[in-house]
C-alpha cells in the first residue's frame, strides 16, 4: 500500500470517528490518550482477527467501543476486506497518530490541561 492510499483510508476512518463516536470527547488529555490507545488497539486486533484482552472491567469497557467501531468499519468500508493484517495495522497506526494530533496535541480545548478541573 502506498502512503497516499494509507492516508486516504485513514481519513475515511477518522471521519467516521469524528462524526459518530462520542468517546473521543473525554475532558482530560490523559483520558483521551488512554482511550485512543486502547480502543484503537483493540479495533486493530478485531479487524485482524486477533484475540483481545478482556481480563479487566476497564478492558471490557474499551472492548465495547472497539467492537462497535470494528463492525462499523467492516460495514461501511468494503476496502478493509481487501487489506492484509500488516496493511490494516499501517492504516490504524496512522489513524491513531492523527486522532491523537487532532484531539489532544493540537486541540484548542483548554479543559484538556486544566489542573483544577
Amino acid at each position: 500500500m502506498t502512503d497516499e492510499e494509507c492516508q486516504e483510508h485513514m481519513a475515511e476512518l477518522l471521519d467516521h470517528i469524528m462524526k459518530k463516536c462520542l468517546w473521543q470527547f473525554h475532558s482530560r488529555a490523559w483520558d483521551r490518550e488512554r482511550q485512543n490507545e486502547n480502543i484503537l488497539d483493540m479495533t486493530t486486533k478485531l479487524l485482524c482477527n486477533q484475540e483481545v484482552d478482556l481480563s479487566t472491567p476497564e478492558q471490557r469497557c474499551y472492548y465495547a467501543d472497539a467492537d462497535e467501531l470494528a463492525r462499523a468499519y467492516h460495514n461501511e468500508f468494503s476496502w478493509i476486506a481487501d487489506l492484509g493484517n500488516e496493511e490494516i495495522q499501517q492504516v490504524m497506526k496512522a489513524l491513531h497518530e492523527e486522532l491523537d494530533r487532532q484531539t489532544i496535541t493540537e486541540s484548542l480545548n483548554a479543559e484538556l490541561t486544566e489542573t483544577l478541573y
